[in-house]
C-alpha cells in the first residue's frame, strides 16, 4: 500500500510541474504560425530542444515572445530576423546557407569525397605492391633457375 501511494504522490508531483501554456490567437492562422514557430526555433539553453519542447524557462520567455511579436503584426521573416539578432544563428534549427554556415553545410560532401578518394588511393595501391609480388616471385623462380643451371654446369666434369 505504501509503494501505491509513493507511486501517486510521484506522479501527481510531475503533473503539477508540467507547465501548460495557453495563449488566445484571434484566427487559426496565427495560431498556426506560432505552432511553425515553437517548433522551428531552438531553445537556447537546450542543446537540442525546440521551443515546443521546451521546459526551460529561456524557452518560455521565447514562447511569449512570439505570441507577442505575431500579435503585434510582425511577419515570419522579421521574427526570424529578431530572433537570429537576439540569440543568434544557432536558434535556427534550419540556418539560413550563407557565409560561415555555407561551410557547415558544404562540410559534410567534402570529406564524403576525401574518404571516398582515400579508400580508392589504398585499393590502388594495395594491387599495385600485390602486382608487384607476382613479378618479384616470378623473377625470384627465373633466378633460382639460372642459378640452378649455373650449379649443375659447375658441377660437370
Amino acid at each position: 500500500m505504501g509503494r501505491l501511494l509513493c507511486a501517486l504522490l510521484l506522479f501527481w508531483s510531475m503533473a503539477a510541474q508540467a507547465v501548460i501554456e495557453t495563449y488566445q490567437f484571434d484566427s487559426p492562422e496565427l495560431r498556426d504560425r506560432y505552432n511553425v514557430f515553437v517548433k522551428e526555433l531552438r531553445c537556447p539553453k537546450c542543446q537540442n530542444q525546440n521551443l515546443e519542447d521546451s521546459n526551460a524557462g529561456v524557452a518560455a520567455d521565447l514562447r511569449r515572445e512570439v505570441h507577442r511579436l505575431l500579435h503585434e503584426g510582425y511577419s515570419d521573416d522579421e521574427i526570424y530576423d529578431y530572433m537570429v539578432a537576439r540569440y543568434g544563428e544557432f536558434v535556427l534549427y534550419r540556418p539560413k546557407a550563407s557565409g560561415i554556415t555555407l561551410y557547415l553545410w558544404l562540410a559534410p560532401a567534402v570529406l564524403l569525397v576525401l574518404a571516398v578518394g582515400t579508400v580508392a588511393v589504398i585499393v590502388r595501391r594495395s594491387s599495385r605492391q600485390s602486382d608487384d609480388l607476382v613479378t618479384d616471385s616470378q623473377a625470384k623462380e627465373r633466378l633460382q633457375r639460372v642459378l640452378d643451371s649455373a650449379q649443375e654446369e659447375s658441377e660437370k666434369p
